[in-house]
């Protein structure tokens, strides 16, 4: 029997290490990771957060712009 290719995609912020903590058993967190990473290709992405940049932008830019409406 060939089933038919579903696809998923699971994002997390932290490493497989850390799931633990947030699932709370080592028991639970083996028997997750192990049916999401069977047969998956892994993409690590490391480096700056591009959300979390804008956002910090957008705070820098945000008391300027009260400033601003307050004088007009």
């Amino acid at each position: 029997m060939v089933l038919p290719c579903r696809q998923r995609l699971a994002c997390r912020n932290l490493p497989f290490e850390a799931w633990t903590e947030v699932l709370g058993t080592e028991r639970l967190t083996g028997a997750l990771l192990d049916r999401l990473t069977h047969r998956i290709h892994i993409l690590e992405a490391n480096g700056e957060s591009y959300r979390l940049r804008e956002s910090r932008r957008r705070l820098r830019q945000r008391p300027a712009a009260r400033t601003n409406e307050t004088e007009t």
